[in-house]
């Protein structure tokens, strides 16, 4: 793969998601959405992030099991620690401290 192939892929990547963002920024307003697609909308960010943060906690390959790693206990650890004091910095602190304790113990 040359370089030229990635900088043109990544060039329309660029264009296709600044075409989709400002074509709904100029027409958006035109177009009515029901309040169920506007309730299903709420949504989207949240499972966005699942789709990303899941495949990281629990990889697997096709017609396997998913392997249990240090990732899914530093997630664990970053979870309860957000849910008892509620600060996205504890969350992030907790999770990478576990993350990177466990790898070194079990490197």
């Amino acid at each position: 793969m040359s370089v030229e192939y990635v900088l043109k892929a990544t060039a329309l990547m660029v264009l296709c998601a600044f075409i989709t963002r400002v074509g709904y920024l100029l027409i958006g307003g035109y177009i009515p959405l029901s309040d169920n697609v506007k309730s299903g909308l709420r949504y989207a960010p949240v499972a966005a992030l699942v789709a990303i943060i899941v495949p990281s906690l629990l990889p697997w390959a096709q017609g396997e099991m998913p392997r249990i790693g240090a990732e899914l206990f530093a997630g664990l650890v970053a979870g309860l620690a957000f849910f008892r004091f509620r600060s996205i910095l504890v969350l992030i602190a907790a999770g990478m401290g576990t993350l990177w304790l466990l790898r070194w113990v079990f490197a």
